[in-house]
């Protein structure tokens, strides 16, 4: 899952870069509001962690922005601002939740998956889809009942796959959600790995169609 931080503080947004990556997320981190607005107007993101307090455009105006335009992606606001005052403003403006400095990463990691989870449609942690059972806490695959051993960007393609089940996905969308920041990739890796989840699944698991892309079909 590809996910934007908006941090004006470099260590802080560092630390959430570093953990977040670790628990399998695609990161990418802006400034400021500015260029937090820019890079979202250029790129496909899952989620977004956005500071209040922030250089050009705070967090109020971008998450006002993003749903005056209709763009409903998942936004966590994460501020040292703790007043009700505040919590209710960032709600009302159309955040999905507010997480107050100092926080537990294992907090922040929670409420991340709850608002992917939310956004998919999913319930609960645990999804299955076919054949496949993902838990998306603990990153466990099992496949027909099967314990499944993955490599961190397998289950990351994987997992996108689980969660946006249905539908038809190019290289480039995969490159964007599971790849983001790396512009060295070169396209041919999402053959590979899709190579590599076929070889564990099956080949029919992963439905090829010229023109569409790749799809789940678990």
């Amino acid at each position: 899952m590809r996910l934007l931080i908006v941090e004006d503080d470099n260590d802080i947004a560092e630390m959430l870069a570093d953990y977040l990556t670790s628990k399998g997320f695609a990161i990418d981190i802006a400034k400021d509001g500015a260029e937090a607005d820019s890079i979202l107007e250029m790129f496909p993101f899952d989620i977004v962690i956005l500071d209040i307090m922030l250089p050009k455009m705070n967090g109020y105006e971008l998450i006002k922005k993003l749903r005056q335009q209709d763009n409903d992606i998942p936004v966590l606001m994460l501020t040292a601002r703790d007043s009700i005052e505040d919590k209710i403003n960032g709600l009302e403006l159309g955040a999905d939740d507010y997480l107050v400095k100092p926080f537990h990463m294992t907090e922040l990691h929670a409420r991340l998956l709850a608002l992917l989870r939310r956004s998919k449609g999913k319930a609960k942690n645990h999804i299955k889809v076919g054949r496949l059972e993902l838990d998306l806490s603990k990153q466990n695959a099992i496949w027909k009942d099967k314990q499944l051993t993955l490599s961190a960007r397998e289950y990351s393609l994987l997992e996108f796959f689980a969660l946006n089940s249905g539908g038809f996905y190019t290289r480039d969308n995969l490159l964007e959600h599971v790849w983001a920041g790396e512009d060295s990739i070169n396209p041919r890796t999402v053959d590979t790995y899709i190579l590599y989840l076929r070889r564990k699944l099956g080949n029919d698991a992963i439905k090829t169609v010229r023109g569409l892309g790749y799809s789940f079909t678990g």
